[in-house]
């Protein structure tokens, strides 16, 4: 009875019974998560300034929800206080047993116990331990995937340059400890390699300066050196970065292990602050999970609930509201493709129908804010996120500055190639009939190979085409236009994030043949990356097609995946590259440097390659642990060469 999600749900079939359909066709709940938070007040006064202030607060306020809200969070910095004093305590048991030099290790690290969390850390090492200890009770308290510690550099930074001035410390014992805290994160997340806790560095302070330090480079080189998939560390790269961070950055996609993710910082800034982020709150953004942007501590976490297959919302538009696997009647739709004179009245349906879908989900997850705010009180995170101190209210109750929500639209290139297939072959160049190409997607071209050959050779997103990219374009823009319409009960909106995640073979498995020419069941397209097979112009004009997108539209970060033949792929060429993608508008950069061979080498002997690192997709997996339909489809990317 006090669990959000099942609270939710059984609200959602009261409340929304049409959401039974969409959720059996689409997906159903949401997720919770993807946040970061800001633990630099922890380092700064400690929990018991954060309690002392909550506790002013709830003693002058006539508000008994606020009093409410400002007791647990007094409870929850007591049992951080408590839960830390039981680490302190064991050490100095400890060292009652041991030789006198471990025993002073002992002793040392009790003494930091005893000052961290509770107080402000004086010292990088003790900012180092306090981030640790608050940063596991947050976890502990909201075990959600995507909740990450975020701006590390930014944060720990001011602590490490003043020991650095006092000659407490040196950058190599700095790197130490840093390898140290990137190992027993991983301790925690090793077995689980979709579970994403994001590291961000580099990027800009709030006043627009650039926040790339010696930091922010040591961070970087300290997950080169260490072969594990957690914790995930990406860069916010900006064009008047230092020359040796762009010159890391392009170490760290070629030498990383395939772990590296770029962001064109002031591009992701410039998209935020379009999506009504005040900037110098959007200069401060961090990615909490895979790869999805916020502005760090400013919001509620909703922020990544959803993903919706946008090329199934096409495909029941096209087979009279009928499923082309399995025949299921998914949604009332009397009309086929044969019925549609005009690509007009065909474009109008599907626009109605996946503005349809979506409502309904938005009015879902308006009832999943309600349970969260009422049954996720979170108050140790929402001690840390902005203005929930001052609100008096939780994260998801109006306390968090933004109350948006965030979501993704899965095959939007796929969608946008196969209606300007059905634009060229059908209503303009009458090349075919539609009855003919809808008989074509119900056998799964089999029988139809010169009208799949035809259409699969027609120009794709991808391969410079004007109309093709201006058809994926608009497919984008009516999907963030629908979910940022809707406000919810705090007047908030819906971010845009793009991303394809595992989400890309799950969904295109559920998918039947489409009118671009791909087969049934076969992967979707990456994120706004064109498929596989479009890009028949090189990397420059694919690249180019990208960039040529509304990104400014995509306020969560627009996501792309690179695959790059390693060959080709030295620094000068990624480093141009990364400046070209940036230059050019691009958000998010990501993709695998290693050759096809190689893959299906480890995928036929998978004991010999258990190390082998790859990117799946907003996240890095051991490749041996992921399965066989995953591992296909990220051998079967295209390996751009030059």
């Amino acid at each position: 009875d006090f669990a959000a999600g099942r609270v939710a749900a059984r609200l959602t079939n009261e409340r929304l019974p049409e959401n039974a359909a969409y959720a059996k066709y689409f997906n159903g709940g949401a997720a919770f998560g993807h946040i970061g938070w800001d633990w630099g007040v922890m380092l700064r006064i400690g929990a018991r300034g954060i309690m002392e202030d909550a506790r002013r607060r709830r003693e002058t306020t006539d508000d008994p929800k606020a009093r409410e809200f400002y007791l647990g969070v007094e409870i929850l910095l007591e049992a951080l206080i408590a839960w830390v004093a039981r680490h302190e305590e064991a050490l100095r048991e400890a060292a009652k047993d041991a030789d006198p030099e471990r025993a002073a290790e002992l002793i040392e690290m009790a003494d930091i116990c005893q000052r961290v969390p509770a107080g402000g850390a004086e010292t990088f090492r003790e900012a180092v331990q306090s981030f640790l200890f608050q940063y596991l009770a947050v976890m502990f308290e909201n075990p959600h995937g995507g909740n990450g510690p975020g701006r590390m550099d930014y944060y720990l930074w001011p602590f490490l340059q003043a020991d650095l001035d006092a000659d407490r410390i040196t950058l190599d014992e700095a790197r130490d400890w840093i390898i140290e805290l990137f190992i027993k994160l991983h301790e925690r997340l090793g077995p689980r390699d979709g579970w994403v806790e994001a590291i961000v560095v580099g990027g800009r302070n709030p006043d627009g300066s650039s926040s790339v330090t010696p930091l922010s480079h040591l961070i970087v080189e300290a997950i080169l050196e260490l072969e594990q998939t957690h914790p995930s560390v990406y860069v916010r790269l900006h064009e008047d970065a230092p020359e040796t961070f762009w010159d890391l950055s392009a170490r760290y996609l070629i030498e990383g292990g395939n772990r590296a993710q770029i962001y064109g910082d002031d591009n992701v800034i410039d998209a935020l602050h379009k999506d009504g982020v005040v900037i110098e709150d959007a200069r401060n953004w961090c990615a909490g999970g895979c790869m999805e942007v916020s502005p760090q501590a400013c919001n509620g976490d909703l922020l990544f609930t959803f993903a919706h297959n946008v090329v199934r919302t096409m495909e029941l538009i096209l087979n009279g509201g009928r499923l082309l696997l399995g025949g299921d009647q998914a949604i009332e739709h009397d009309k086929c493709l044969a019925d549609y004179g005009t690509f007009d009245e065909l474009w109008a349906d599907f626009e109605a129908e996946l503005e349809r879908e979506l409502r309904i989900l938005m009015k879902r997850l308006d009832i999943y804010l309600e349970c969260s705010a009422e049954y996720r009180p979170s108050f140790l995170l929402s001690s840390m996120t902005h203005d929930c101190l001052e609100r008096g209210r939780n994260i998801n109750d109006g306390g968090a500055r933004y109350q948006d929500y965030g979501g993704s639209g899965v095959g939007i290139p796929n969608v946008g190639d196969s209606l300007y297939a059905l634009k060229k072959a059908v209503f303009d160049e009458k090349a075919f009939t539609a009855q003919e190409v809808l008989n074509a997607l119900r056998d799964d071209f089999e029988g139809h190979d010169r009208m799949r050959a035809y259409l699969w050779n027609l120009p794709k997103f991808g391969s410079g085409d004007a109309e093709a990219i201006e058809m994926t374009d608009r497919v984008m823009r009516t999907f963030c236009r629908i979910i940022k319409s809707h406000r919810n009960p705090f007047g908030g909106h819906t971010r845009p994030i793009i991303l394809g995640f595992v989400w890309v073979v799950s969904y295109g498995l559920q998918t039947g043949a489409t009118p671009d020419g791909r087969r049934a069941r076969r992967p979707l397209a990456q994120s706004l990356s064109p498929q596989s097979g479009a890009a028949l112009q090189g990397l420059t004009v694919a690249l180019g097609d990208a960039t040529k997108l509304s990104l400014e539209e995509v306020g969560g970060g627009g996501s792309m995946m690179w695959d790059l033949d390693p060959r080709w792929a030295t620094p000068e060429v990624v480093k141009g590259l990364l400046r070209t993608f940036i230059q050019q508008g691009g958000h998010i950069f990501q993709g695998n440097i290693v050759s096809p061979d190689l893959l299906e080498e480890a995928q036929k002997n998978p004991d010999e390659y258990r190390d082998l690192m790859v990117r799946v997709g907003g996240y890095s997996a051991l490749f041996h642990s992921l399965s066989a339909e995953t591992q296909t489809e990220i051998i079967e990317r295209y390996r751009f060469a030059q």
